[in-house]
């Protein structure tokens, strides 16, 4: 083969790349639109599943690439929407003992984002760790939650929940952990 066909080869390989790029960019912000505008929040949930994987496939092409800030940016950006999936689950669906839909979808992806987060934590130098593991640490504190709500005990009372930003000063017993 020659020299022209090889990098005619490479040329056009690139550019096939290049626009899976840009398709995937293309794809998270009409995704992001989609879930913006969502009225309905057991819909919002679910759509958060498509939206996250697109994300999680963002983070790990920007890992690739080593651009470790568009790997924080998107991840932070999967937190935040998730926290918006589960305050407009809460506020209408508040009992998610009894209607469940949403939070399940909800709890299973938020479980995916805490190992996607884990396993980017394990192999970005130390100074890109910080954001990331508030990231991880607030993903865990909307899981637990998720859980605590869709598990509870009779006669429990829902755990009082610390706003995502602060962490607690005490731990909250859990429920092998009663006082």
């Amino acid at each position: 083969m020659g020299r022209r066909a090889r990098g005619g080869m490479w040329l056009a390989a690139s550019v096939i790349f290049c626009a899976t790029c840009g398709g995937a960019e293309d794809k998270i912000a009409e995704l992001q639109k989609r879930f913006d505008h969502e009225a309905n929040p057991v819909h919002r949930a679910k759509l958060l599943e498509k939206l996250g994987d697109a994300q999680f496939e963002e983070t790990r092409r920007a890992f690739k690439a080593n651009d470790l800030v568009t790997v924080g940016i998107v991840l932070e950006k999967y937190r935040d929407d998730a926290r918006v999936a589960l305050e407009g689950l809460k506020k209408k669906h508040p009992d998610a003992e009894k209607q469940p839909g949403g939070y399940r979808q909800l709890e299973i992806h938020v479980r995916r984002g805490i190992r996607e987060v884990e396993e980017i934590l394990l192999r970005v130098p130390e100074q890109y760790q910080p954001p990331l593991q508030i990231v991880r640490e607030d993903l865990d504190r909307m899981d637990r939650e998720m859980i605590g709500m869709l598990f509870r005990h009779p006669g429990d009372q829902p755990p009082p929940v610390a706003p995502a930003s602060t962490p607690s000063p005490t731990p909250t017993p859990g429920p092998e952990e009663k006082p």
